[in-house]
């Protein structure tokens, strides 16, 4: 019997990739492609669907090349929860005031609708409650806003079809307009069984997202993985070079792609704590330019600052709760590059066999640590609160800013790495203040599922183990959205019968991280001090707005 193949694409903030995945979940081929970001104003941030659409059919033709088309037995997509907009015949219209109909995206990490977030919030509506009690400039509802306050004319009267990314590729693959709920739930508001709810819509002043039955934004729904219409359209199939009918997953966000690739994963033999207990103890973490956590439930749990719970979401049937962090790796990237020794890093790290910069960053903290002295410590008396582009949970809190503690005149290369370590604990710790959070609600997370690009950082890795004091888990297969979402072209194709069974086939173990009890009381210590930052933080901003 031939095997059989299922395609995952994964678009990123930057980037476009996809890869050819057996039934046993693992990686045949992969390939990436960049894509572009528009920067117009502060804190606009703008793409193009069209630009991605061929990115997306370009990565698909490389992992297949070769390949009988007829083993490729279904596909999924997953993207950035980002605001697409097109007008009645499906072409796409301008975000921004430069009027380019190309650049219709407005990304997820745009905060352009802060001022409409916080009025959203102001308002008290109970379906905030599913979004931790405030609406994030993130979501979706208030960037409508800013774009119905803002272009009325040259956007919103024109605009009769408002994507999440992830349904916008879904639809140009199909050609139907279900929407996943994933992204709806997620990001728009919508709460099943009951659907939209349109006094919230009226109440923000977007009650004509209201007529026809909802239908600017989608007005039928399905889990993610489902089929979606006949499978790939003439036109689609011939842009992606694969056979019309191929069977379409409906899609996720990619943070929730990550997930599935994570966290059904059998771990029979590995001594975990959540061994033997339900997924409920599992906790998805899935790093890259931001930060996703993800834990799920079999009754709705309420978490202040964390979004959530949302039905369905992730995994059928069960309750999501989706806490984050906006910038992790993009702030890692910002406090190195940002460094006056950055030069003399890349030097070093290109002398060093050709070490990336952050291997060799991790290596030069294991010489400067004495020898029987574990690298955290040497964060001691350096201290960052790692918000640089808001809190997204658990405190939600858009207008918060970044801090640094402890710097001195000194610009070395050693000064750089304690840097770099700095932000590293301060996000590890941010993660632990999501968690306590969850846990105060109700969770119960005993180990966490780590995937995305700093994952490969066993830096990074470590250091949410020992900040945490859980075993942090890492895939077989280190590009784990891109398992998740081929997850769904193989529910898609019911060659699989349910996600879950999907995930405990697809999803497996590589490397178990276990924490430094050791360091158990540095960490204490160390996440007194990180709560005490931004509560001295407010503190100021309070001072100087008397």
């Amino acid at each position: 019997m031939a095997e059989v193949f299922y395609v995952g694409v994964d678009v990123g903030t930057a980037s476009v990739r996809a890869a050819l995945v057996t039934k046993e979940g693992h990686l045949k081929t992969a390939a990436q492609e960049p894509v572009s970001i528009w920067e117009p104003h502060s804190d606009h941030y703008v793409q193009s669907s069209s630009e991605i659409w061929d990115k997306c059919c370009a990565v698909v033709r490389e992992v297949t090349r070769g390949v009988n088309k007829k083993q490729v037995r279904g596909i999924g997509f997953d993207a950035t929860c980002s605001l697409v907009v097109l007008d009645q015949s499906f072409q796409p219209i301008a975000v921004n005031r430069d009027g380019n109909n190309r650049r219709n995206v407005v990304m997820w990490m745009d905060h352009r609708a802060a001022e409409q977030a916080a009025r959203i919030t102001s308002t008290g509506h109970s379906v905030l409650s599913r979004v931790g009690g405030v609406m994030s400039p993130e979501m979706q509802p208030p960037k409508l806003l800013w774009l119905k306050e803002n272009l009325k004319e040259s956007c919103w009267n024109k605009a009769s079809h408002f994507f999440d990314l992830p349904d916008f590729l879904s639809w140009k693959a199909t050609g139907s307009l279900t929407r996943s709920l994933c992204t709806l739930v997620c990001k728009w508001t919508y709460c099943p069984p009951k659907g939209w709810d349109a006094s919230f819509w009226t109440s923000i002043g977007l009650e004509d997202l209201t007529e026809n039955n909802f239908s600017k934004i989608g007005n039928v729904t399905c889990s993610p993985g489902s089929p979606l219409g006949d499978g790939l359209t003439l036109e689609a199939a011939a842009d992606l070079g694969l056979d019309p009918g191929t069977a379409v997953g409906a899609s996720l966000i990619d943070a929730h792609a990550g997930g599935l690739g994570v966290i059904g994963a059998d771990v029979k033999g590995f001594q975990l704590p959540c061994e033997g207990q339900p997924i409920t103890t599992r906790m998805a973490m899935i790093c890259g330019t931001s930060s996703c956590h993800m834990a799920i439930s079999e009754q709705p749990l309420f978490v202040p600052g964390v979004w959530g719970p949302c039905l369905s979401a992730m995994v059928p049937d069960v309750w999501l709760n989706e806490g984050g962090q906006s910038v992790t790796g993009r702030l890692i990237d910002h406090m190195v590059k940002g460094h006056a020794a950055y030069a003399q890093l890349q030097e070093k790290a290109l002398q060093s066999a050709g070490d990336d910069f952050y291997s060799y960053l991790n290596s030069h903290l294991h010489r400067m640590s004495s020898s029987c002295s574990a690298v955290d410590l040497l964060g001691s008396s350096l201290h960052v609160w790692p918000d640089f582009h808001g809190n997204r949970s658990p405190l939600a809190d858009p207008a918060l800013k970044g801090m640094v503690v402890g710097l001195s005149l000194s610009q070395t290369l050693d000064d750089l790495a304690l840097l770099y370590l700095a932000t590293i604990q301060a996000l590890a710790l941010g993660t632990r203040h999501i968690l306590e959070a969850m846990k105060e609600a109700g969770h119960d997370i005993k180990t966490i599922f780590l995937c995305g690009g700093l994952s490969k950082n066993s830096l990074f890795v470590q250091t949410h183990a020992n900040a945490t004091g859980l075993p942090v888990v890492l895939p077989e297969q280190t590009e784990a959205v891109l398992v998740g979402a081929a997850v769904l072209g193989a529910c898609a194709s019911h060659d699989h019968g349910t996600i879950q069974e999907a995930m405990a086939k697809m999803a497996k173990v590589g490397k178990v991280v276990e924490p430094d009890h050791s360091l158990q009381r540095f960490y204490q210590r160390k996440y007194q001090v990180f709560r005490s930052l931004v509560a001295h933080q407010r503190e100021y901003q309070a001072l100087m707005n008397t």
